[in-house]
């Protein structure tokens, strides 16, 4: 692809994300208008609607990725959209639940360039918000007279367990030695934890447009696929992204220690550069000049170009389970342009 190929992809990407956003935002906050007063301020000071003190605030609940998949997996197999924002705002509500909790559990103080809000509520009010929006996303399903609903439901409930697990493997990860820990591993915790719920993003919008066990698999396995292409990008930007376009300090995650994927990459390569990351590791990497040292030290470990062709490699994977869930090239153009965003995008 070009540079002006994916200039132009880059913007229809950006234009279907901000279509989604405002078609799903009125139901979202409609949404988040029933939780109770304390953590109604709690989730809309999150979603970026609110400050903290309860005034308006302009900024944005997010890209909108999950529920754009949602909306284009529907229309990609001749369902209505519309039909299907109860389960695009569901996901979202469940996405945004693991964002609070892994915010504390990470410690992050900085999202979307301003305090998490467990550094303003304080971690109980996180939490408790957390839990509330699992729990909404559930009940939007119960509650939609669409026949699709129940399973919806289930589905979405399973891969809430799944991201817990997930999360648990990721936590008990942190705990270990930096050369216990397998790539085979990491790919698994990461594919739990976060290529689970971009699969149910789709999965969902398949079942809402009717479409047969198969193609709810194959568009389940798309996901999944892009979601763990997904987590390369984004652990590659963790280590080299920059704050003004990631909203997080540089090398935030070096810095927290994170076994990322390019990180155990670099870990597990047998090579100079791998001990010297190693050694980094098992000290406080706090200044700046450690946290370049081990950046560099991930780079010549083959860490980074390791996680790129791997995003490369699974986004060739959810290619082929698109192709057996919508075999008219023609009906796919939005879930790849999806696809192609989340693996190029630098924030």
């Amino acid at each position: 692809m070009t540079s002006t190929d994916a200039a132009m992809e880059g913007r229809k990407a950006a234009a279907l994300l901000e279509d989604t956003r405002s078609a799903v935002d009125p139901h979202l906050r409609a949404a988040v208008g029933t939780l109770p007063g304390a953590i109604r301020r709690v989730a809309m000071y999150h979603f970026g609607w609110q400050n903290a003190d309860g005034s308006p605030a302009s900024g944005q609940a997010g890209k909108a990725i999950r529920p754009a998949l949602v909306l284009a997996a529907a229309r990609a197999l001749g369902g209505d959209p519309e039909a299907a924002m109860r389960a695009a705002v569901a996901v979202e509500l469940a996405h945004n639940f693991t964002l609070l909790h892994d915010d504390v559990i990470d410690e992050d103080t900085t999202r979307r360039n301003r305090p998490t809000a467990w550094a303003v509520f304080g971690v109980p009010d996180a939490v408790i918000t957390g839990d509330a929006m699992s729990s909404l996303a559930l009940r939007l399903l119960a509650e939609d007279p669409h026949p699709a609903s129940a399973h919806a439901a289930v589905r979405l409930s399973t891969c809430v367990i799944e991201l817990c697990a997930g999360q648990q493997a990721d936590c008990a990860l942190e705990d270990r030695n930096p050369g216990e820990v397998t790539l085979d591993e990491s790919l698994a915790m990461a594919m739990a934890k976060t290529g689970a719920l971009l699969g149910c993003a789709c999965a969902l919008g398949a079942l809402y447009a009717g479409a047969g066990e198969r193609a709810v698999r194959a568009m389940d396995g798309f996901g999944r696929e892009a979601g763990l292409a997904f987590q390369l990008i984004d652990d590659l930007i963790g280590i080299w992204g920059e704050t003004d376009r990631t909203g997080k300090p540089v090398g935030a995650d070096l810095a927290a220690h994170k076994k990322s994927l390019p990180v155990v990459a670099a870990l597990t390569s047998e090579t100079s550069a791998a001990a010297e990351l190693a050694a980094l590791y098992q000290g406080a990497m706090n200044t700046p000049g450690e946290l370049r040292s081990a950046a560099d030290a991930v780079e010549r470990a083959g860490g980074r170009d390791w996680a790129q062709a791997a995003a490369a490699d699974r986004m060739a994977r959810a290619v082929q389970h698109l192709s057996r869930a919508v075999p008219a090239p023609e009906a796919t153009g939005e879930l790849l342009t999806l696809a192609e965003f989340v693996t190029r995008r630098t924030h």
